[in-house]
């Protein structure tokens, strides 16, 4: 069973930065970041292959780095230039063997003005 754990949220004031990690127990191949704020559908945020290609959602590039260590089997979303509107709860997910995706539990950010 493959298990992913966040850490790294927590409460900064705009403009700030703060950097998220996700450590897989398993398998995982392509990995991402989400984010849900309340009252919105989870969004995609960023992701990563297995070989370092990124792809980032519009309203982040250029302030958030998605990057990965596959040794240690941890992915990591540095945010700079945070804006109260990138407030939400930040979830890792990951692509494992058979296709199937899990998730984190989540880490919340709050971004305050």
């Amino acid at each position: 069973q493959v298990h992913l754990v966040e850490s790294g949220g927590g409460l900064v004031q705009a403009g700030g930065s703060l950097r998220l990690s996700c450590a897989a127990s398993g398998s995982i191949y392509a990995m991402n970041w989400y984010r849900q704020a309340p009252g919105n559908k989870r969004e995609l945020v960023a992701s990563i292959t297995t070989g370092g290609t990124t792809r980032y959602a519009d309203f982040v590039k250029g302030r958030f780095t998605i990057s990965r260590d596959n040794a240690k089997k941890t992915v990591y979303l540095q945010m700079n230039s945070l804006e109260p509107e990138d407030t939400a709860i930040y979830y890792c997910n990951g692509k494992g063997d058979w296709g199937v995706d899990y998730w984190g539990q989540g880490t919340p950010v709050t971004v305050s003005s």
